[in-house]
């Protein structure tokens, strides 16, 4: 019986199917190795038959290896062609489970809503130029995603996972603290993608939370967090005079909100942020 997975044989024989030349700008690499995509499946630590989000399946190595699992999957693929063949690599491939993938052909940084069950978990290949943005996106709209495991380039994997103070912490790190708890959990090679990449890849795995207590909204929050890397050099009373209207009022704000005025962005915590933002007008 023909494996489930795609080997690099097929992958090649589904891109040449469509003409397929995988562009830098959507970030398409396809991982073409069974074992690297049943490692990722396994290490999302998945309940039985969680359903499961998808974003950029591609030719389907990922979306295969999910299905395998017993996990029911809404794919979000922006290339259309990728989108139309999707559903037929899945059929001849594991046709019991046909009936168990939803293909959306769009952008997920636009995608609002989902076909059927809400997904309780995110399981990705995330395109490298976009990771950050669309996982930030998706965790604010769909609150059902309560888990999940990305695999993102691996200097992305180290800024999503770095705690404050590191020479890593960023606004990507702040933010996603916001949502979840996030780990640093492997490293998947470039030799296992076709194309192959000049970059390795980390794997990032997610356990939602709940946003520190305040009664700032994410928004002022996320303002504060972006003014302060703005100017990453600066110390917060100069980074964020622009948004109190000045450094007096930075500074008094930051001193009510139990932060040095003189510290900078990278040693705060996401419930610092939060504090500082409740004192925005």
């Amino acid at each position: 019986m023909r494996p489930a997975l795609l080997d690099p044989r097929t992958i090649r024989e589904l891109a040449a199917r469509l003409d397929l030349r995988p562009t830098k700008q959507r970030g398409q690499n396809f991982v073409h190795d069974a074992n690297t995509v049943r490692r990722i499946v396994a290490q999302a630590e998945l309940p039985p038959g969680e359903a499961v989000l998808e974003v950029g399946p591609g030719l389907g190595s990922l979306t295969l290896g999910l299905l395998e699992a017993g996990h029911p999957v809404t794919a979000i693929e922006i290339d259309d062609r990728l989108a139309a063949l999707l559903p037929g690599t899945v059929a001849d491939r594991l046709p019991d489970r046909a009936g168990e993938l939803a293909v959306i052909t769009g952008d997920a940084l636009r995608v609002d809503e989902l076909p059927g069950p809400a997904p309780g978990a995110i399981v990705a290949n995330l395109p490298y130029n976009v990771s950050v943005p669309v996982l930030l996106h998706l965790l604010a709209r769909f609150d059902s995603l309560r888990r999940g495991l990305v695999m993102v380039q691996a200097e992305v994997a180290d800024r999503l996972t770095a705690p404050p103070g590191s020479r890593t912490y960023g606004v990507p790190s702040a933010k996603i603290a916001w949502y979840a708890d996030a780990a640093r959990v492997g490293s998947v090679p470039a030799n296992v993608f076709w194309p192959v990449p000049n970059v390795e890849s980390g794997l990032v795995r997610l356990t939602r939370r709940e946003p520190p207590p305040t009664t700032a909204s994410r928004e002022q929050v996320f303002a504060v967090i972006d003014a302060a890397f703005g100017q990453r050099r600066k110390m917060l009373r100069s980074a964020l005079a622009g948004l109190f209207g000045s450094s007096a009022q930075a500074s008094a704000a930051l001193v009510e909100a139990g932060v040095d005025p003189q510290a900078r962005g990278e040693v705060l915590d996401v419930a610092a942020y939060a504090r500082i933002a409740e004192r925005l007008g």
